[in-house]
């Protein structure tokens, strides 16, 4: 197809597609306003390993100025928190959440995180259904201490449309959530879902081999449609040549190890890399295979046996993923499980425990942190407690693996938008207010 303007210069379609016309819906977050801050006396976990035993934390105009021992010289004008006894991480993180397009009430008028019409939707994107008024969103900020989300589509479809990565923020729109910069992800699955969606349908596919043909002839299209020129634009081909060119990252529902290492390969044959397995039950089995191509594995702490493909899920799971050197990230999937990452973290390395395989408390606060930052490619924005990272921070009442711990304070990007002690900061959605027992704050 060619285009003719006004002034009768001919363009292509790749020529139309300019850099502005890559990011049609823009991010129009801004940071709340915040205070410079120091939070001294406490554990502080970096995100990436560090411990550091009566810690300081400096941030100041949204991002993290420094990090040290009681040393840590701190500037005149910062407000001074006392927080000996407590634990500071870095923000938390879910790398698999449908909280708005599956949001609370959970009824059908607000059903729209599957796009179940076709076994390959590509076209669709996630933020096209985020409801911002979900109360999951505020329950999450004060229940879990989420700063970062990635939205995704849900696992009817075998490329069930992009993600879309979100700042926990109230916002009356979703592009005032958005994450500024932050990559797009295809979500794709495999295994029992698509078939059983498509097959009772009648149509293909209706097998995990069918699942292989059609994603296969489907890349092999979007690599011709790469080619041509003079292709007529297709929303859906887009997305897929984002992914081939390495700017949209893969989000790969999958359950069994064997399934995951035949992705691997399709990967390789068409061109694409897979950035993480999702659920990822079975990644204790090929943990060397994951770590050998960079593939992180964001995972449930111990759902197993739901369906025949979780049957071989085991509570070691993430402590086997990381003795082996491969990455894990501890996800949610659920408007519940996003408010206690940092206990599934810990029943995770409980498990492990219990088998001789340790893994440190440092090391999984990655888990829930700098891991699902870089499984959603913004790790280096946030996800750990860094000079120059912004200021998502959570302040713990205790040591955040115990399950008496709760977030007592929660900044995202330098402002405090989550205090425990003053309930003028206990948020509600605007769906709630005058609700029955709800009122405006908790």
């Amino acid at each position: 197809m060619t285009l003719v303007t006004t002034s009768g210069e001919a363009k292509s379609r790749k020529d139309k597609e300019a850099p502005a016309a890559e990011v049609p819906y823009p991010s129009t977050y801004k940071p709340y306003p915040g205070r410079p801050t120091a939070l001294t006396g406490a554990t502080v976990y970096d995100g990436r390993g560090g411990r550091i035993d009566n810690g300081t934390v400096l941030f100041a105009d949204g991002k993290l100025v420094a990090i040290g021992g009681a040393d840590l010289a701190i500037p005149d004008g910062y407000e001074r928190i006392d927080a000996r006894g407590k634990f500071v991480t870095p923000g938390v993180i879910d790398a698999h959440s449908h909280l708005g397009v599956y949001p609370s009430p959970g009824v059908s008028a607000l059903s729209d995180g599957n796009e179940a019409t076709a076994p390959t939707t590509p076209d669709v994107w996630a933020e096209h259904s985020v409801w911002p008024q979900d109360p999951g969103f505020t329950r999450a900020l004060a229940n879990g201490g989420i700063t970062s989300l990635q939205i995704l589509p849900g696992s009817a479809n075998l490329m069930g449309g992009r993600s879309v990565t979100l700042k926990n923020v109230p916002s009356l729109t979703v592009q005032g959530m958005k994450f500024p910069g932050a990559p797009y992800s295809l979500k794709m699955a495999c295994g029992e879902n698509p078939k059983r969606v498509y097959g009772s349908k009648g149509q293909k596919p209706s097998t995990r081999m069918g699942n292989f043909a059609v994603n296969r002839q489907t890349w092999i299209d979007a690599r011709a449609y790469m080619d041509d020129p003079d292709a007529d634009r297709d929303l859906g081909k887009d997305t897929l040549a984002g992914v081939l060119k390495g700017d949209i990252l893969v989000q790969n529902h999958c359950y069994r190890a064997d399934e995951m290492a035949l992705v691997i390969d399709m990967a390789k044959e068409m061109g694409y890399k897979v950035t993480a397995f999702h659920h990822a039950v079975e990644s204790y089995k090929i943990a060397d295979l994951l770590k050998a191509n960079d593939i992180c594995s964001a995972v449930w702490a111990d759902w197993y046996g739901f369906k025949m493909e979780a049957y071989d899920g085991i509570p070691e799971n993430a402590a086997l993923i990381a003795h082996a050197g491969a990455c894990v990230v501890i996800h949610s999937d659920d408007e519940n499980g996003i408010q206690r990452l940092n206990q599934e973290a810990a029943k995770a390395q409980a498990a492990g425990r219990r088998i001789g395989v340790d893994i440190p408390d440092a090391q999984v606060v990655g888990w829930f942190t700098y891991n699902a930052a870089k499984a959603m490619g913004i790790s280096g924005e946030t996800g750990s407690l860094e000079k120059g990272k912004m200021a998502d921070v959570v302040l713990w009442n205790g040591n955040p693996l115990s399950v008496y711990s709760r977030p007592e304070k929660v900044w995202i990007d330098g402002a405090m938008l989550f205090d425990a002690d003053n309930p003028k900061l206990r948020p509600v959605s605007d769906f709630e207010l005058g609700q029955p027992g709800e009122g405006d704050v908790k």
